[in-house]
């Protein structure tokens, strides 16, 4: 099994995101695996390997490089065109094509899709991302009615639905880090997510959306967008609420009334599981030795299917439209 060299621009406050904390997990989860490191290249840090160094080495075939921060995809994957490089997809529509030389490991299922299109002779595979065990119910009590994050929040929840509720419920906002994610969710009655129009500004899609499903194993109910990733596991009207749904007095209504009527949420256990620890690690280890199979194949073997560039589907298109042209003709003639 081959090391893998996660890449990232660095790992300070400054690159602090889901992204990157998502990618240290699955740091995490890959060193039971097979050795697993971080390499950094936009800024050297204390103890940790950076790309530049790393490339003087004289032979990397032992290497399989993770990359995964999208807008530096392009560039990362051309600087190591003579490598192994394994994508982490998140977000989607960055804009960027892959060869078929580079494997596509997605966190949800819309991602997945999304890279079956665009890339449809690379190896695709599916790792969704990790709840971790602190993300449970604990029974505690709830006083807060309403939980909110300013981050991706969309212009409507933050200045019209929740100056709203805060002159109904006790409505708590957030703004910054917190420590404890698990522990403010065990207090809480609901959770509202509205990221559409966040991921609509950036002109990416929603990776995966941990936070309402981390909601959700902790017993909350949650009033969420379900873009991109997020349809991957919500499910208006049986385990969430479709927020931003017509007016800012019909969320209300909706809010209101259950938390006058709250009974704590529950994911099925077969949904959860899924993404705990154990399910990830077997499903990442299957992942991995599949991989550095495709990579004893492809060092000796060229590929020979021809790549879905916008060129190769113009001429398809043409191919076809005369093809019915000429069949057109025939008829009449």
């Amino acid at each position: 099994m081959r090391s893998l060299y996660f890449l990232l621009p660095g790992t300070t406050q400054k690159f602090a995101c889901g992204g990157l904390f998502a990618e240290l997990k699955t740091l995490a989860l890959a060193q039971p695996i097979c050795a697993s490191k971080i390499v950094t290249y936009r800024q050297r840090e204390p103890d940790t390997l950076f790309l530049d160094d790393v490339l003087q080495q004289p032979t990397l075939d032992d290497v399989i490089f993770v990359a995964s921060w999208g807008f530096d995809v392009p560039k990362l994957v051309a600087r190591l065109k003579h490598h192994h490089v394994l994508y982490h997809a998140h977000s989607a529509e960055y804009g960027f094509r892959l060869s078929a030389k580079i494997p596509i490991m997605a966190v949800s299922r819309n991602t997945m899709g999304y890279w079956g299109q665009r890339s449809p002779h690379s190896l695709i595979y599916y790792l969704p991302n990790q709840i971790s065990d602190e993300f449970s119910n604990f029974n505690c009590d709830r006083n807060i009615d309403v939980l909110v994050h300013t981050r991706k929040s969309s212009r409507y929840l933050l200045h019209q639905l929740i100056p709203a509720l805060q002159q109904r419920c006790r409505v708590c906002v957030i703004d910054t880090h917190v420590d404890s994610l698990s522990t403010l969710f065990n207090r809480t009655k609901v959770y509202l997510y509205d990221s559409a129009e966040y991921w609509a500004q950036q002109g990416v899609s929603e990776g995966f959306g941990l936070q309402p499903m981390e909601a959700i194993a902790c017993g909350c109910q949650v009033f969420s967008s379900v873009n991109g990733g997020l349809s991957d596991y919500l499910d208006p009207g049986f385990n969430c609420y479709k927020i931003a749904g017509y007016s800012t007095d019909f969320d209300g209504h909706r809010i209101v009334n259950c938390i006058d009527n709250f009974a704590p949420n529950a994911l099925p256990d077969a949904v959860l599981n899924h993404h705990r620890t154990d399910a990830i690690t077997k499903r990442l280890a299957v992942i991995l030795q599949e991989v550095n199979e495709f990579f004893d194949h492809s060092q000796k073997h060229p590929s020979d299917i021809a790549e879905l560039t916008p060129i190769r589907v113009l001429n398809l298109r043409s191919q076809t439209l005369f093809a019915k042209l000429k069949k057109k003709l025939r008829s009449r003639g």
